[in-house]
Parts: C-alpha cells; structure tokens; sequence
C-alpha cells in the first residue's frame, strides 16, 4: 500500500490550554500556503474540563457524572452542568479575541450544555419507573458527558484558526444527535470521506461515540485511541503526539533539565512499559494500532515545534544502553498459604478479584506458597480485595504495604549488568531495596522500595546509567 504524505497529530488537554501559543507555533509557524495543510489534528478538551464533566483524576471529587450517578440531588448535578457551561464560557474568551466567534462558541455551548442536560431528565425521569435502571446507562451517560468537552475544544481551535486564515474544518466524531449506532471504522471513515486534508485542515474531537464504546474498556485513553485509529484507517505517513515537554530520560523536574536527554529514537516495546509505569507515552491498545498500520509514531513538544522529538517504531537499538528511568507508588499485595505449592487455582482466582475491582497490575513475583502483585490502586481498593480473597482462602495470611517501584528501562540492556549496578548504586547512595527483579527479553529492570526513596533512587539511577555513559569531551591539545 502507498504511504499517503499526511500526519495525525493529537494535541493533549494541558497543551490544549495554551492553543493560542500553538496557534502561532504549531498551527501556523513558519509555514504558508500549501505547507499549512497535510495536517490531520485530533484534540482533547481544555485542561481541567473533562474532571468537571466526569471526575477529578487525581482526587477523585465528583463532576456532573459523579453528582448524577451517586444519586445526588438534583441540584447537585445540575449545578455542576452550570459550572461547566460558565467554565467553557470563560474559555472561550481566554481563546478567541472576536465578538462574533465568542458568540458563536457561546452558542455552541448553549446548545450541547443545555441538551446534556435535558438528556439527564428525561433519563432520571425514565428511571423512576421499576423498568428501567440508572446502572444499565452509566457508561452511555459518561460517554455522553466526556464527549462534551473535546466537541468544544475541537469547535473553537476551528473558529480560531479560520480567523487566523487557516481553512479549518470542525469534525465531530462525538455522535451528537445522531441516530446511528456505528462502529469507530464507520464513524470515522463517513467523517473523512469528503474530506481532502492537503486542501483544509481538520480539527477532530478526540471522543468518538461508536457501537464499542470506548470508554468500556479505555476510559479517559479513549482520545489516543480514536488517534490511532484514524492514523491507521487513513495511512497517514506518521502519527505524532504533541505534548508540553519532550519524552526525556527522566523527569526533569527530578533530575534537573540539564542533566537529562531526550530520547530521540525508541520503540514500542519501550513505550509499552513506559504504560506499565504509568507514563504513557501512549495507550499500549493505541500503540498496537498503529504498529500493524506500519505507520511510526513521534512524540514531540508541542510548543518546540522544529525539534523534531523521539521517533517511537519497531527498529532494534545498534547497541545496548539505559534510555529511561521512570517510578511510581504501588501497593503491594501479598498471599502467603502453607498449602498452595503444587495446588492450580490460586492465581486465577486472585487475578478474577483484581479484575472485579479494577485494580492495575504493574508487576507479579511468586514462589512455592506466595504470590505477590504489585498494584498501581489505592489502599481502599487494596482493602477490599484483601476481603474478597480472604473469603476464598480462609487460612490465607494476606500482607498489604504501600511502596514504590523504579523501572530501568531500555530496548536493549543486554551485557550492562543493570540488576547488579542498581543494586550497587542504591546501596552506595545509602538507601535500600526491599527487591528487584528482571525478566529475560532486557528491557527493563524493576526495584522495590519504601515510598520515601522513590525520588532518591531515581537520580541516583539516572546519574549512574545515563549522565555517567555520556560521551566525555575532549579539548584539542
């Protein structure tokens, strides 16, 4: 198949925050003309919109789903559907700089605010009847509410860039008063037929409302979903992600913006894990897309718009290095039962316990008569599997301690001796593991550890495997 000239490009909700910075710098630049277009953008909403509309990510206070589906009053809900709509409203100022585009997004979220919220009604209405379930239309209700804020980012990104003389294009893959139940193929495949992206340049929502659901299985990493799939289906040349910093060898908040490197090229595999460790450089079912697409990925900061990223695609690394030390806090759970070793059962029914509490699995470790999970959860969720397994193994000594975990992770660590370095490291830099582990493919070298060395371990790490294997200069004589 012909490799078409055009990119996907998504645009993350922090990003999205500052879109009149990208205007000048992403959107337009340097380029005119033709050179604006072969540009495919897929946004998310505004920074902070979606925790409004849904949940705080980070502390879990409700938005208008949260109100709607605990069964708050309706005041509660319909107040938080008011502070959304005012809060779009304010943004829409923040962005545009014409009376008549703030009008016309004003409008725009009239008309999706007050129709979201109409739609509450008529289902709390229909609910009231024994018939009829609040539970059986959650997911719908939040697809529905998500949807919301990537159709506004996506309406006014256009109405901006069409006063600036692009000639952009709104397109709303979110399924708003539409009657049809199709799939994420069809939804996007009907939105881009007429569509020439050498000619216009698209603004596509990052929600896409299809017979799947998205967020049954992705939740809130729906939008890189649909970015991919919208990469694969119209053979772009490259997906890209924009994002506000570059995918570095390690936080440079942590380790200090000197001492770290940009990663430049990588692979899949690596960002795989990189999932693993909760900095997804994108959703590991996104990356799956686009690897049997053949299409590469690059990541790129959105607001350094001539550095041209890390490049992320199948290729081997020529020779073996570190090229990413990452961490985060987990909670470990583990099981201890006498009568486990040689028995079948155990693990399957631990792994059906954290499936039906939604806990992620970062890592396992097991012996003879202990299995260990390594849980990115909270101590709450923690807690209640901890009972539920309790009822299915009554003699079980059951252990939960909140620690952390630091990754080194490379494409190739063959030949580094990464398990014994970090150990040594750790150890010279006065701290300690409680363990460490390494599977056989080398890519990755994982330590467990009190929470309180988590940042400690990782710039010793980082200083060890990658400002120490930095070439030294040398002055001419």
């Amino acid at each position: 198949m012909t490799r078409s000239s055009h990119t996907v490009e998504k645009i993350g909700g922090t990003s999205m925050s500052r879109v009149r910075e990208l205007k000048d710098t992403l959107f337009l630049g340097d380029r005119t003309g033709d050179e604006l277009y072969g540009r495919i953008f897929v946004v998310s909403a505004f920074g902070g919109i979606t925790n409004m509309l849904l949940e705080d990510k980070k502390t879990g206070a409700p938005g208008v789903y949260g109100h709607f589906i605990n069964a708050d009053t309706k005041h509660h809900w319909q107040e938080a559907v008011t502070r959304v709509a005012d809060e779009m409203r304010k943004l829409n100022r923040e962005v545009l700089d014409h009376p008549a585009d703030i009008e016309q997004a004003d409008g725009f979220v009239s008309d999706r605010t007050v129709g979201a919220h109409n739609c509450l009604i008529d289902l709390q209405r229909l609910c009231a009847y024994g018939h009829f379930r609040l539970s059986e239309h959650m997911l719908q209700i939040r697809e529905l509410l998500s949807g919301l804020g990537e159709a506004h980012s996506a309406f006014v990104t256009t109405l901006l860039l069409r006063r600036a003389g692009i000639s952009a294009r709104f397109v709303d893959l979110s399924g708003w008063r539409d009657e049809g139940n199709v799939t994420l193929h069809e939804r996007i495949a009907n939105a881009m037929e007429k569509i020439d992206p050498h000619t216009e340049m698209p603004i596509v929502t990052g929600y896409a409302q299809c017979a799947e659901g998205l967020m049954r299985e992705f939740d809130r990493g729906y939008s890189e979903v649909t970015f991919s799939k919208l990469a694969a289906l119209t053979n772009a040349r490259e997906a890209i992600i924009h994002k506000e910093f570059h995918l570095s060898s390690a936080d440079p908040r942590l380790v200090g913006e000197k001492n770290v490197s940009k990663l430049g090229r990588t692979n899949y595999d690596v960002a795989d894990q990189l999932a693993n460790m909760g900095m997804e450089a994108i959703h590991p079912k996104a990356a799956k897309t686009l690897r049997q697409a053949d299409v590469p990925l690059r990541v790129t900061n959105a607001f350094e718009p001539h550095d041209p990223g890390t490049l992320i695609d199948d290729r081997k690394a020529e020779t073996p290095a570190v090229e990413i030390i990452t961490g985060l806090d987990i909670v470990t759970l583990e099981v201890f039962e006498q009568d486990m070793v040689g028995v079948k059962g155990y693990d399957v029914a631990i792994l059906e316990c954290l499936k039906r509490h939604n806990a992620r699995i970062v890592s396992k470790v097991s012996n003879a008569n202990t299995i260990t999970h390594y849980l990115d959860t909270s101590l709450k969720t923690t807690r209640r599997i901890e009972k539920d397994i309790t009822k299915a193994f009554p003699a079980a000594e059951i252990t939960t301690r909140t620690l952390a975990m630091v990754s080194v992770i490379g494409r190739d660590l063959k030949g580094l001796s990464v398990l014994q370095r970090g150990l040594e490291t750790i150890a010279n830099a006065g701290l300690s593991t409680i363990g460490a582990s390494q599977g056989p493919r080398k890519v990755d070298v994982q330590f467990i550890l009190n929470r309180d060395a988590l940042q400690p371990v990782i710039k010793a790490l980082h200083a060890e495997f990658i400002e120490l294997a930095r070439p030294k200069l040398t002055c001419a004589a």
